[in-house]
Parts: structure tokens; sequence; C-alpha cells
């Protein structure tokens, strides 16, 4: 235990690298790139800090050239998923026990060796394994995950020194503990960020806890660089635990078991949803009631009012539609527009779109890559094809899919005339845009369309130079996003300054990148001293 109270500083955001041409670190990570290329990586079970080979092997093949293999993995098997567990209850009581400042101490070393001599390692896995531009790579890969690590060792300072009220006249001392939850956490995460892969885990890490971890098949080869950066920077045997593999197979014995204490997800609503019920069915079973906490997914919306600025309307659907191949659960995937901009709209996007440059990621003039996989591609394309047979629809721009090499789907942008279209509704996940031109004089009742068409609350914005339509929109729509954009994207949420999630179908809204959702993962216990305890069982009402 400490003997001094040391603050942690206060984090800033890390600074987004900007690859230049001849700048060094462009340099350094083309280099890694083709490492990393000429290679094939062979990704085992991790489990108490030991590497388990199990032979059955699946591969992690580059989106955008589907026959190259990045790397091979072993997948675990319900047995190691016990034997995970066990490693993680090992591992508990020294973790848990350990001083909070010792915890946020390892967090603040992860960040700085990832944004340091693991940045272009972890970048150029991104990029390669998920079809990521080097910017998107960068933005989140390392400065988002440093910026997570750093912010959750602050939080969780400024958490411990939230203790109750003294009273000055009472002869007692009134303290809150903040204890690790008893069992292990189940973390499940997806393919598209390599942070949120690193932050499902440790998040609830940085209170005590630990945890068995399941990332995404996609995202394996990052998910192996993670791993690696935890050790090297002294992470214990045990704290995070990696088993790779199916998520039906791997998912059952994990939920089901007696010491789950919280799951940690990012996903699909139907596998939430799933999660959810075999929790629901096995409660009776576990020492404690598990922690969900959720994100998964949305249908996010773009309303413009006729004041709006054309033009930065345009970039911000542009980017927020297609940036990554709208493979963010954040993408702008419906847009309310007034019909008395229809023509300057359609003119100006189509312009922009076809400018568009997609290919290889690890050529720097490209703005796209391409979708995750084969599964990603059938239903994105699927979503082109419904649009194309019906009437209602007309495709503007792109339409277009090629398999030949990689899983490539055209930035796409469908004009609806029906504001209630299953393309208005349902989460594609890929780079279609949909938009309906509403009557300029029907901005309160689009607003109330807006908000009720789809079940999701995720993000949302609102362009608009008219102060009083963005009041109302702020208020009409306060429930249909958990994180609001005012003339802009409704990407790209920064750490610390606008914490994510949202509510509805798109999850518990619990907010990564603010310190409430650490309160998701400790179990607190209050504690009251007292210095002059009473010795007669008496009242002074009792007095004749």
């Amino acid at each position: 235990m400490s003997q001094g109270i040391q603050a942690v500083p206060r984090p800033a955001n890390e600074p987004v690298l900007e690859y230049r041409p001849g700048s060094p670190e462009r340099t350094e990570l083309e280099a890694e790139l083709e490492r990393q290329s000429s290679q094939i990586v062979e990704i085992p079970v991790i489990i108490g800090g030991e590497e388990i080979r199990t032979g059955r092997i699946a591969e992690v093949r580059c989106p955008h050239d589907h026959q190259k293999v990045l790397a091979r993995y072993h997948e675990a098997t319900p047995e190691l998923v016990e034997k995970a567990i066990e490693a993680a209850g090992a591992a508990w009581n020294a973790w848990s026990e350990l001083d909070h400042r010792a915890r946020a101490s390892l967090y603040l070393r992860i960040a700085e060796l990832l944004v340091g001599p693991h940045r272009a390692r972890m970048n150029a896995a991104t990029m390669l394994g998920q079809s990521k531009t080097c910017h998107q790579a960068e933005i989140e890969s390392a400065c988002e995950l440093a910026d997570m690590l750093r912010y959750n060792a602050y939080f969780l300072d400024q958490l411990m020194r939230q203790q109750p009220v003294g009273d000055p006249i009472s002869a007692e001392w009134n303290t809150m503990e903040y204890r690790a939850l008893e069992g292990f956490i189940f973390a499940i995460s997806p393919f598209n960020f390599t942070a949120i892969g690193g932050n499902l885990p440790l998040a609830p890490a940085v209170m005590g806890n630990t945890v068995v971890w399941k990332p995404a098949e996609t995202q394996m080869l990052s998910a192996w660089y993670l791993m690696q950066l935890y050790r090297e920077a002294g992470l214990p045997d045990g704290v995070v635990n990696m088993i790779p593999g199916h998520g039906p197979t791997l998912g059952p014995p994990a939920l089901t078991h007696p010491d789950l204490a919280g799951v940690h997800f990012t996903g699909s609503t139907a596998t939430f949803q799933q999660i959810w019920k075999t929790v629901g069915e096995n409660i009776a079973n576990y020492r404690a009631y598990p922690r969900i906490v959720g994100e998964t997914g949305g249908k996010n919306f773009v309303v413009a009012h006729p004041s709006a600025d054309r033009q930065a309307l345009v970039t911000g659907l542009i980017r927020g539609a297609y940036e990554y191949q709208g493979q963010k659960c954040s993408a702008a995937s419906r847009a309310y527009l007034p019909e008395s901009m229809r023509d300057e709209f359609l003119d100006r996007f189509t312009e922009q779109a076809a400018t568009i440059t997609m290919g290889d990621t690890s050529d720097f003039s490209n703005f796209m890559g391409a979708v995750i996989d084969e599964r990603a591609f059938e239903k994105v394309t699927g979503y082109q094809a419904l649009a194309r047979e019906d009437d209602a629809c007309r495709v503007v721009v792109g339409g277009g899919a090629d398999r030949s090499r990689g899983w490539f789907v055209e930035p796409t942008m469908i004009v609806t005339e029906d504001p209630k279209h299953r393309l208005m509704q349902e989460e594609i996940f890929g780079p279609v845009l949909t938009v309906w031109f509403y009557p300029d004089d029907q901005y309160s009742e689009t607003l109330e369309l807006c908000g009720t068409t789809s079940p999701y609350g995720l993000t949302g914005a609102v362009f608009a130079n008219d102060r009083l339509a963005c009041e109302q929109a702020y208020r009409a729509l306060r429930h249909a996003a958990g994180n609001f954009y005012i003339n802009d994207k409704p990407t790209g949420a920064v750490i610390g300054q606008q914490p994510f999630g949202g509510g509805r179908a798109s999850g518990t809204n619990d907010k990564t990148g603010a310190g409430s959702n650490l309160l998701r993962w400790t179990s607190m216990r209050t504690v009251k001293e007292t210095f002059s305890p009473p010795k007669d069982y008496r009242y002074p009402f009792l007095s004749a």
C-alpha cells in the first residue's frame, strides 16, 4: 500500500499524426506494413500467461486482398473457457487487492508503449486485418485506445476520492471502498475497432476485475498484438485471458458459469439480446447478479433544416457514411433533407462522391477499403439489390460491388420516396446512405418521424444555421440519440470529450469515455467506524 497520496495526472487526448508523404511516422508505418504483409502470424489461446495451441486452426485474411493470409489462430474449446475462468479466478486476489495507484500506473505505461514503440505495429495490424486507412487506424487503434487507458486511470483515481460526507459532531468516520466484482468479467469485442477490443477487457480490469476476453475472429491480428503489448507493459498473467474462436461455441460455457460477474459487450443487437436472455434464464445459478453492459449498433440519422450550410452537410454525410466503409456503430445511415435543397444537394454530393478512392489501404491515396468479410459483403450488397428492385428507391451514387480480389462495396447513396422504407429503419453496417426529402414546411413532423422510425438510439445530427431550428431538434430528438451532434457528422466521438453510447436498441448507454462506466465494474462497501460507541441501550426519550 502506498504511503502517500499521488494524483493521476489529468490526461490530454493523444495528438493524431497526419502521415504526410515523407514524414517519419509514414516511413515507419510503410516499413511495418511491408513487414506484416510478408509473414503469417501464429496466434495461440492465452490463458494465465500460457500460450496454448489447440491445432484447431482458423485463418485471418486481409479483407481488401482475401487471398492473403495474415495469421492463423488456434480456436479455443469449451474446456479452455473453463480453464480461462479458473486462471481469472487465480489472478483475482492479487489483482483486486493491488493498490489502485499501481493499476493506474500500469495503464499509463501501456498507453505510453502503445503510442511509442507499438504505434506503427498496432496501426499496421489494424490496416491489414480490418482494412482501415492509416487515418482511421491512427485515430482509434493508437489515439483512442491510449485515451481510454489514460482517462480510465484518471477516472479510477477520481472515483476513489469520492467519499461520504462526514459529520463533525458525530464520533465516527465514514468511508467508501470500491471493490472488484466477485467472479470474472466476460468481454466480447467486435471487429471494427481495435480500441474497443482493448477497452472492453481493460475498463473492468482497472477496477480490479479479471477477464476472459473473446475477440472477434476478424480482429484476431490486432488482438494478438494487444496481448503482446500488455505482456511487455507488465500486466500480470491471468488478468486478461484471450480465447479466440466462434461465439456460439465459447459463449455458453462462460455465460452460464456460476462465477460470471459481468458481461462487457459490443456487437449485434440479436447477439446481445441472446446474451441477456441466457443470463436471465440462469439468474438463480450465479454467485451475484451479473452486470450487463453492451453497445449494439444504430441506424444513425442526419436531419437538415432549410437553413443548413450545404457544403458542410455534404462533407458531414460523406465522411459520416463512408469512412471505414460505413462499418462504424455511429455511421450516418439515413438522412432527412428539405425538398428545396434536393437538386443542389444531389449535384454537390454526386460530384464529391465521384472523387472517393477505394482499394488497398496500404495505398495511402485510398479513402476507403473493403468490408470485413464475405458475410458482410453479402449483407450489404443485398440492401443494394433491394434498392434497385424497389420502385420507391433510386440509386443515385454507387450501387456496385466487386468481390474478385477483396470485399469491395461502392459508396452508395439512395433516394427513397418512402420515409418508412426498410432502408430507413434497419442497420446495414456498410457504405449505404438513404435519403428522404421532406416538404420544407414539415420540419417539426420530420423530427417526429426521425425519432420514431428506427428502434435504435445511438447517434444523430442536425445541420442548421437557424438556432431555433437547432434547439427544436435538440428537444424533439432528446431520446433518439445518446450522442447528438449539431452541425457535425454523427461519428468520431473523442474519449473524455464526447462519452459514447446510446439507448433503446443500441445498448445500455454506459458511456465509454466517462467515469460512470467504471461504476458498473465495482461493488461498493460503506465502512463506518465509531470512535466512542454507546454503552447504554436506552435513548434519551426513555428518561422519566
